[in-house]
């Protein structure tokens, strides 16, 4: 697919700010962004990861280095360090919160001092702003319950919404595809048929296409009438079980075991019970109102197109 396709919503020669551009969503925005003829700045630490972006991307490593006068028609903030990628230590859980927290305040100091305003600004959030609450549907109107992730979230969501101009706060599901992400973890062991669901694997699994959720970013930008809370997930999430045996079905392997879940609760504690054996069954109810139409709303041809790719 052409990247170029997944932004066809948007204006021509947009000026876009993208941080977390070198990230598994954030470098197929960017080359999409690219690939349509738009200017794109990336906010970057490592030169030479974004080094593999498209040679038309500007770099900057502050955002103190773009100029108060420089043109700037969305800014899209998705920046932070990864949740999942080690044990929810005291000092890990703070650097999660902090990575998020000071790159959107920077963001938004950024936007202040700007001339002339973006037109929107996109800052990522997550799902886990709505807790654990495996069952109940929930839509961007829907409360919370508290947790970390939700924690993290609404530190995250706050600082956002002090921006001076249109602003979306995008709550990411499980986004799926290749090379990256949580598809990325699974896929060794379900390719040798030693997969499975964690615990009973009745947790909801609310999941998106990654190229889906890049259309749905372009999307954000080009509509004015979207703000607030916006739900980046397809629209029929899935139970753990359901997920498993659909990624079997994908590579054509059995699915026979599972995960008990006392040893992972054991172990990693809260990372286990609020991103393993806990979940939230989300739907896109303002994406649906805005038109939007998911390319991916089923996890079946989700999970052939990306485990088959090529």
């Amino acid at each position: 697919m052409d990247p170029a396709d997944l932004v066809a919503v948007l204006p021509p020669r947009r000026n876009v700010l993208v941080t977390g551009g070198t990230g598994f969503i954030g470098s197929r925005l960017v080359s999409a962004l690219v690939g349509a003829g738009h200017r794109v700045t990336v906010l970057t630490r490592d030169r030479s990861t974004a080094s593999k972006l498209p040679g038309a991307v500007t770099l900057v490593t502050q955002l103190d280095q773009i100029a108060s006068d420089a043109a700037i028609d969305a800014v899209v903030n998705l920046a932070g360090e990864p949740i999942a990628s080690g044990l929810w230590t005291a000092a890990r859980r703070a650097r999660i919160i902090a990575s998020r927290v000071e790159v959107t305040k920077a963001c938004v100091a950024l936007i202040d001092r700007l001339h002339v305003k973006p037109a929107v600004f996109v800052s990522g959030s997550a799902i886990g702003w709505y807790g654990i609450q495996d069952g109940e549907v929930l839509d961007e109107a829907s409360a919370g319950e508290p947790c970390f992730s939700r924690q993290i979230c609404q530190a995250w969501e706050a600082v956002a919404l002090g921006a001076a101009c249109r602003t979306v706060t995008l709550r990411i599901g499980l986004v799926l595809g290749p090379d990256g992400g949580m598809l990325a973890r699974m896929l060794p062991s379900f390719r040798l048929g030693l997969g499975g669901p964690f615990g009973k694997g009745e947790n909801w699994m609310s999941w998106i296409h990654r190229d889906d959720l890049v259309r749905l970013i372009a999307q954000c930008v080009a509509d004015g009438a979207l703000s607030g809370p916006v739900n980046a997930t397809a629209p029929h999430p899935v139970t753990g079980q359901q997920f498993a045996h659909a990624l079997g079905r994908a590579l054509h392997r059995p699915v026979l075991l599972r995960v008990p879940a006392w040893p992972l609760k054991l172990v990693l504690g809260d990372f286990a019970r609020e991103l393993l054996l806990g979940g939230q069954r989300v739907v896109p109810a303002k994406a649906a109102q805005s038109g939007f139409a998911f390319r991916f709303p089923e996890l079946g041809p989700a999970l052939e197109q990306i485990v088959n790719r090529g």
